[in-house]
């Protein structure tokens, strides 16, 4: 083995950023073209064309470099399987995306054959995960419904082993390339990548830092290292939160807000792009508060961001201050919430966290094993 510490995971980093860079391609096209048939899922959120063929692109591309590893997926076939028009059209997309660089098509492995191969490939994504050997969790399109709004959404990628997370990737097409740009209402919601400067990656690899470079349609672009900006008087934190209040407790955040003194609106925005934003400065803190007691964080939607943040230089835990642990399947049984934020105010965010949602939701949870 080397000695060289920064040459760990190299292969698989590369593949991961240019296997999400090939399938924000995808996503991009099909919002453009306006071609987003929809499935319902038990949960009701919207399974879109771009989130099937995604996923299908990216699994087809771990499973030729990496074709012992394990994958955790959120989408299966059996939607797609039962219908055949919106089955044509993804395989069409799948099909007709490539990256224009033939070295880094043939890193991916080049074209999936078919489309029973593209069914094959989503379905691949069911391992049950756990705490023993090499697992790569997927989102394919995290934020489906800031997608289909022309909000934020991300393309997420992450490789565990034994249950720790080692390689994290998010793709980001809609979040400006310029890191320094902070966020703002208008960066949730009115945020298409229609123009220029839009479509960022940004990665980690544990021990390594975080870095951030622009999207492209074919070589990896330069990257850049990025850090959480140094927070001193949280008065001046800009605070992100999901949209969807579904997903997080707003009432709460409120709350938290004003006893942080935290004085800006506000930024809400759909997916990991809330870490994305946070680790490289544009903003400084994301909750998401737990909704119920019975509700488990899936570990697709944390993973990469989770690692990129503390990379950054930042602190992800639950609401308790316990660190997520992504070693129990597929969900984040033993945590609840999410709290991050630069590690210097990390604490004294978390701490004023558990007092606002302490008496509503844990009376009667166990003690974490």
């Amino acid at each position: 083995m080397s000695t060289n510490p920064y040459s760990e995971y190299t292969q698989e980093l590369n593949v991961a950023l240019l296997a999400v860079q090939r399938a924000a391609l995808l996503t991009k096209r099909v919002f453009h073209e306006k071609a987003k048939g929809t499935a319902s899922k038990d949960d009701k959120s919207p399974v879109t064309i771009g989130d099937y063929g995604a996923q299908a692109l990216i699994i087809q591309a771990l499973r030729k470099s990496f074709p012992n590893d394990e994958i955790v997926g959120e989408e299966d076939s059996k939607s797609l399987r039962d219908n055949k028009e919106i089955c044509a059209q993804v395989w069409d997309m799948v099909k007709a995306t490539r990256l224009d660089d033939e070295t880094a098509e043939k890193t991916l492995g080049g074209p999936i054959e078919s489309q029973e191969a593209m069914l094959g490939a989503i379905d691949a994504g069911r391992s049950v995960g756990g705490d023993k050997g090499r697992i790569w969790a997927l989102d394919p399109i995290d934020g489906t419904k800031g997608f289909l709004r022309g909000g934020q959404y991300a393309v997420c990628l992450a490789l565990l082993v034994d249950g720790k997370v080692k390689v994290g990737v998010l793709g980001c097409p809609n979040l400006p390339v310029d890191d320094t740009a902070e966020i703002d209402a208008k960066t949730g919601h009115d945020a298409s990548d229609e123009g220029e400067g839009k479509g960022v990656l940004l990665s980690a690899v544990e021990g390594q830092g975080a870095s951030s470079r622009p999207l492209t349609k074919g070589l990896l672009a330069p990257k850049k290292e990025i850090h959480m900006r140094m927070v001193s008087d949280l008065k001046e934190a800009t605070f992100c939160e999901s949209v969807e209040a579904a997903h997080s407790n707003h009432s709460d955040q409120a709350i938290i807000a004003e006893r942080l003194r935290i004085t800006k609106p506000s930024v809400r925005m759909d997916s990991q792009a809330k870490y994305a934003s946070i680790a490289r400065g544009a903003g400084d803190v994301y909750l998401r508060l737990p909704t119920s007691k019975t509700y488990e964080e899936k570990i697709w939607d944390h993973a990469a961001g989770d690692l990129i943040v503390r990379e950054a230089g930042g602190m992800v835990t639950d609401v308790e201050g316990g660190r997520l642990d992504f070693s129990v399947g597929r969900t984040l049984k033993r945590n609840k919430g999410i709290v991050a934020a630069p590690k210097a105010v990390h604490e004294q965010v978390q701490s004023v966290t558990w007092e606002v949602v302490r008496g509503k939701l844990f009376q009667d949870i166990e003690s974490r094993v």
